[in-house]
């Protein structure tokens, strides 16, 4: 009778086993995982929902702070655009930098999105739900930014339009062998598949925050909400195009960082001419956005208050994945080091010694330091993946190494060419500083702007894992299960 009404009860409202001993296992198993500690669907609502509409001081604050580094960004691009590409530090021999270290970086960053909610949809990880959308959000604004790099670094913006395969008078198609046609293809992609992909996860999600706002908010999310209603159909349609899209999207997510890789490896450039670029770009995509991932839930969970959605054990399983991608990214990094070092071409050489003896040295041990040291060092430790302080500072560390190691990429190779004559160094000046900067508070100014816009934690996702989760009783022990009743 006892087990009778367990099941009878709301999932949110089973009782506790008579036993003590069980009891405060059952009370252990739900304060460590989230679809274990389920609670009323109104009261899951409300503590995503709650903390959107309080504006206080420090939403405010980095709303200033952030939307003047955005400003900032774009006053200083319109006076490149109107004075010339002079301004910056780029030479003859190095003309890509700032802007395309930018371009590898955001590209990498908004890789973690799409894997988190892509793939880890697929492959069934329960724990993901919470840390969905923010990390789909965190795709979105960074691929924004990593838009708008080659059309900063193209200089004269207003010709973008040739870079758009379409037909014109002058009968002028963009050469397909132009690696910034690539990247627009690639780019508008992924931006696409992205957008569509987080609006439709959030359609439950605006449908109850439209029936529990009011004013502006409500015609908001009655506009954006389309009419859902949450029929049997409607929740069907849902979940099948939530699948379509995630196996869609993943290879989408491969071949968008692939192509980046071509960029390079396509050129006869020494340290650039590699086969192994492209699995090594998308690994260390991952590897930065991953990190980077990490630094907005813990941010998120601290201004938001959501320390009943991002547990412990989200941050310890992205931890967890931190620690094999690094495992990965090492493994790639030398690979690529590996075979140039075996034929010993001179221009190699100089590059090898460049970083281990030269003046790009620093950087060179500094990002081996962030991306290898440090996280083999802690992340084999359940105490500091658990430790949000802690695993932040690792993922800052890595966001350091990953940022250095495109530099090292882009702005240190690019400066030796076969010929020694036409060796060059770049020292960045001002407006590539200020647009850097402001493409970081940017993103971080969507972030901000949209989690108090829209739920930043997949209500539906949470509350729909509470009722396909329980416990089982193995002898004198309670492990988290699946729910044996529907």
């Amino acid at each position: 009778m006892a087990e009778q009404a367990k099941f009878d009860s709301p999932v949110w409202n089973r009782p506790l086993p008579e036993d003590a001993e069980l009891a405060a296992q059952v009370r252990e198993v739900r304060e460590k995982h989230l679809l274990q500690d389920a609670r009323p669907p109104r009261e899951v609502a409300e503590k995503v929902l709650g903390p959107m509409a309080r504006l206080g001081r420090v939403f405010w604050l980095a709303f200033v702070v952030l939307g003047g580094l955005t400003a900032t960004w774009l006053v200083t691009w319109a006076y490149q655009a109107s004075q010339g590409m002079g301004v910056t530090g780029l030479n003859r021999t190095i003309m890509w930098a700032p802007y395309i270290i930018n371009f590898v970086y955001f590209i990498g960053i908004g890789h973690a999105g799409t894997f988190i909610s892509a793939a880890l949809r697929v492959l069934k990880f329960d724990w993901r739900a919470p840390i969905s959308r923010a990390a789909e959000s965190l795709t979105v604004f960074a691929l924004l930014v990593a838009l708008t790099m080659p059309l900063i670094h193209m200089g004269r913006v207003w010709k973008f339009y040739w870079m758009i395969p379409f037909p014109n008078q002058r009968q002028l198609w963009p050469d397909p062998r132009s690696p910034i046609f690539w990247d627009m293809t690639a780019i508008f992609t992924y931006l696409s598949c992205s957008v569509l992909f987080m609006y439709l996860g959030m359609l439950p999600d605006l449908a109850i925050a439209r029936e529990k706002a009011s004013g502006w908010r409500k015609r908001l999310y009655t506009a954006l909400a389309l009419g859902w209603r949450g029929t049997e159909r409607e929740w069907k349609n849902l979940d099948t195009t939530l699948n379509i899209f995630s196996y869609g999207i993943i290879p989408v997510m491969f071949s968008v960082h692939t192509v980046v890789a071509w960029d390079f490896a396509m050129t006869l450039q020494p340290g650039w001419n590699s086969s192994i670029f492209g699995p090594y770009f998308v690994i260390g995509a991952l590897y930065s956005g991953v990190g980077a991932v990490i630094i907005i839930m813990a941010i998120l969970r601290k201004a938001l208050h959501l320390e009943y959605f991002l547990r412990q054990e989200h941050f310890n399983a992205m931890g967890k994945f931190l620690l094999v991608l690094s495992f990965t990214w090492v493994y790639f990094y030398f690979n690529d080091y590996l075979i140039p070092w075996y034929h010993k071409e001179p221009i190699l050489t100089v590059l090898f010694r460049l970083f281990s003896s030269g003046w790009a040295a620093p950087f060179w041990y500094t990002m081996l330091f962030a991306n290898i040291v440090v996280p083999w060092a802690t992340l084999w430790s359940r105490k500091v993946r658990s430790s949000i302080p802690a695993l932040v500072g690792v993922a800052v560390l890595v966001q350091v190494g990953m940022y250095i190691e495109r530099y090292l990429i882009v702005a240190v190779a690019l400066g030796y060419p076969e010929l020694p004559f036409n060796w060059s160094v770049y020292v960045p000046r001002l407006p590539e500083i200020l647009i850097t900067v402001g493409v970081f508070g940017f993103v971080a100014l969507g972030v901000t702007v949209l989690s108090r816009l829209v739920p930043i934690i997949p209500i539906w996702e949470v509350v729909e894992g509470q009722l396909l989760h329980g416990t089982r009783r193995i002898g004198r022990a309670i492990f988290p299960a699946k729910t044996e009743a529907d």
